[in-house]
């Protein structure tokens, strides 16, 4: 939850406070956030003593997740095209 609060935050500073000619540097600093916040995920994940036994299951659930945001994303963009395509 605190993950979605500071996204939210990121967003609403960068939609009202973010000057335009940043938006190169912005970019930047935005994919070297993203970097670290996959290696950081990969360092909790690897440090987990149980992690070769639970990688299985772990596999499974990631395929879930993205498939299920897969298809509402797609559901989303057909629903809003046919509601504003006519």
């Amino acid at each position: 939850m605190l993950i979605m609060i500071i996204m939210l935050a990121g967003v609403l500073v960068g939609l009202r406070f973010f000057p335009p000619k940043y938006n190169k540097i912005n970019l930047r600093l935005q994919t070297v956030c993203t970097a670290l916040l996959i290696f950081a995920m990969g360092v909790s994940l690897g440090s987990q003593p149980d992690f070769i036994e639970k990688i299985s299951s772990i596999g499974l659930q990631s395929l879930v997740l993205a498939l299920c945001g897969i298809a509402l994303s797609t559901l989303l963009v057909w629903l809003f095209t046919r509601r504003w395509k006519q």
